[in-house]
């Protein structure tokens, strides 16, 4: 097969380097790429938001399937323009990737389908989205609806820093995504990421996982893209799982279908462990990042065949195996992130990786042939072990090998799977 994939960031280069282990796979391509996905595919220079030009790109080649990785170019309707070209695609429309695109119009199908999720208000104005704030008190979370890189929400402990949130939205602080505001209830309980192919009519339970949003050591600072994550969560039970697919993604998967938006891809369904159970945080229609890094890492399958069925609505036809392995990754980071940070800072060296090791690169460039940090989350450092506190030592390890002074990360990835494997509060 002749397999183009799309996008530059760590998720794309987890799924590269598990794409390119394919027996089925005779020719890779990747756009744009980074240096770590070229040493899988051919890097194309094609700009990925010009959907004419990789249209044209895939004729040229004779691409038989699209892999999208980034939620933006979904969005924006690439899978669709594909799609009119007989292509086959793994990824969702954008009438069906507006379970991302709107976090608006996410809360409506749980509303109407009885998902469990936080109750909410959408907003168009700052005056009406203050005096609700006022009205039901702190803690209470405030969420601009559009793509906003995972920067876009705020879970406020006070007043002060709810109405901030709002401000920050109607002032510009997210673009086009902040023109509405989605106010909801402050869930109480562990966060957990589980993920889910989806052909419109069969669905797959994928791995769990459990990221680490802020930035600062124990959970503290601002929410970030993410800055480590690993795999599974121990959280997510075996009842559990099968509580959110019951309650959260057949519901789902039935009301995109009925609303005539029926969702050919992965759910990534952001959960929240409250005293009820499972509920909703919010979905995204692509792998999560780092999630996706210590799932490939996991996975014992091959994946091609997994995303063709989703593709193809032959889902119920195939099966995941995965390693019980659990496995962690480590986001190395520019300096300053999530707020300004240098750019093109060297990257000396990276280690080489052993055996149930790697870096992904996730904000890497090329310039004058070195390696350089391009983006604020930079490298994945990702090692599996045979507890969550040994693939912890094994990627750290690995991470203090790394020559780049720019870079930062937290030292504490993985505290709360460590705390219930050891019982203690030290990690």
């Amino acid at each position: 097969m002749k397999v183009l994939l799309i996008g530059s960031g760590g998720r794309e280069h987890a799924l590269a380097w598990k794409l390119s282990q394919s027996p089925l796979m005779t020719e890779f391509y990747a756009a744009p790429g980074n240096p770590g996905i070229g040493e899988h595919a051919v890097l194309v220079p094609v700009n990925i938001e010009d959907h004419e030009a990789v249209a044209a790109f895939c004729k040229d080649k004779a691409i038989d399937f699209v892999v999208v990785g980034p939620e933006a170019p979904l969005v924006a309707g690439l899978a669709d323009r594909l799609r009119a070209d007989g292509l086959v695609v793994f990824g969702p429309s954008a009438a069906a990737a507006q379970l991302e695109g709107s976090k608006g119009f996410t809360k409506d199908i749980c509303a109407r389908y009885g998902i469990p999720t936080g109750a909410y208000q959408r907003f168009n104005n700052a005056p009406k989205a203050k005096a609700y704030i006022r009205d039901q008190g702190a803690p209470i979370v405030v969420k601009a609806d559009g793509l906003a890189a995972g920067k876009g929400v705020t879970v406020a402990m006070t007043l002060d820093e709810a109405l901030a949130a709002v401000d920050g939205c109607f002032e510009g602080a997210f673009g086009a995504a902040g023109a509405e505001v989605v106010v909801e209830a402050y869930l109480d309980g562990e966060e957990a990421s589980f993920f889910c192919l989806c052909d419109g009519k069969n669905a797959l339970p994928l791995a769990t996982a459990q990221d680490h949003k802020r930035v600062g050591e124990g959970d503290t600072g601002v929410n970030t893209g993410g800055m480590g994550a690993y795999s599974p969560a121990p959280v997510m039970t075996a009842e559990m799982v099968e509580r959110t697919m019951k309650e959260i993604i057949e519901p789902t998967m039935r009301g995109m279908a009925e609303s005539g938006h029926p969702f050919s891809g992965v759910f990534f369904a952001g959960l929240m462990i409250t005293s009820k159970g499972p509920e909703l945080i919010e979905y995204n229609v692509r792998f999560g990042d780092p999630e996706c890094q210590v799932m490939m890492m996991r996975l014992k399958s091959d994946l091609l065949p997994l995303l063709l069925a989703t593709a193809n609505g032959t889902l119920d036809q195939v099966s995941a195996e995965w390693s019980d392995d659990p496995a962690l990754t480590v986001v190395m980071a520019s300096k300053g992130y999530p707020a300004a940070y240098e750019k093109n800072t060297p990257i000396l060296s990276l280690p080489e990786a052993g055996e149930g090791e790697k870096v992904f690169h996730a904000g890497t460039g090329l310039k004058d042939g070195a390696l350089v940090a391009t983006g604020g989350r930079v490298l994945n450092v990702t090692a599996s072990g045979g507890t969550v506190a040994e693939a912890k030592d094994r990627a750290y390890a690995l991470l203090d090998r790394v020559r780049w002074e720019n870079g930062f990360s937290r030292r504490d990835i993985g505290w709360r799977a460590i705390e219930r494997e050891t019982g203690s509060d030290i990690v």
